[in-house]
């Protein structure tokens, strides 16, 4: 994972509250098991629609979304934050998030930003001209007319987006204490190294 310590450009000044996970990326598109090719699948039932944000050229490639309430509810599906990612997105900012996607945005590296309804708005008026300017290391969300909105986030969530660690990289930072812990264990318990039930007996009966 990548680390994220600014998002900084264009946004889909959409705002559509209650959006699920199905409408996110639809059903039909969890067959595969990788993220590649997800984005062509996000928001497939919106792009269906003449006229839609997501095709508007003024928006190609925009880093951020900007979504209403309760952003990403329904159903538990990780292809949800994949298909974001993969069509380029690294931030949403809504006045709401279902725990569950927000916890799956933050482990594939995407910045879910709670701000009031009224911040929302009117970033949504500026996104329409203008980029945004997402910062986590003052946790703050600027515009080029100095507006300025401060955001929480979970210190840990943010201190992994901010140097690029999952839970894989979080393992492997623990390198060295997990492997003392492993070397600990053959001496000590060696029954769990897997050492055969014979030898074990024979080295209780010689301590006994």
């Amino acid at each position: 994972m990548e680390p994220v310590r600014t998002v900084s450009g264009k946004a889909y000044p959409w705002g559509a509250k209650n959006i699920d996970t199905d409408v996110i990326i639809p059903a039909h598109w969890l067959k595969t098991i990788t993220r590649a090719g997800l984005g062509r699948g996000a928001f497939e039932t919106v792009r269906a629609q003449p006229g839609n944000i997501f095709d508007d050229p003024a928006y190609a490639g925009s880093p951020i979304l900007i979504a209403g309430d309760n952003f990403g509810c329904g159903s538990s599906r990780e292809h949800a934050a994949w298909a974001l990612g993969d069509m380029g997105i690294k931030a949403v900012i809504a006045p709401s998030f279902s725990d569950i996607f927000s916890g799956n945005a933050f482990k594939n590296g995407i910045v879910p930003v709670v701000l009031p309804q009224e911040a929302v708005d009117r970033l949504i008026e500026v996104a329409k001209t203008q980029e945004i300017t997402i910062d986590l290391e003052t946790m703050t969300v600027t515009t080029p007319f100095q507006d300025r909105f401060t955001f929480e986030l979970d210190p840990f969530r943010r201190q992994c987006l901010m140097e690029g660690l999952d839970e894989v990289g979080l393992t492997l930072a623990r390198d060295t204490a997990i492997s003392k812990y492993e070397t600990m264990l053959d001496e000590h318990r060696p029954w769990i190294a897997g050492e055969t039930n014979a030898s074990i007996a024979v080295e209780g009966a010689r301590r006994t």
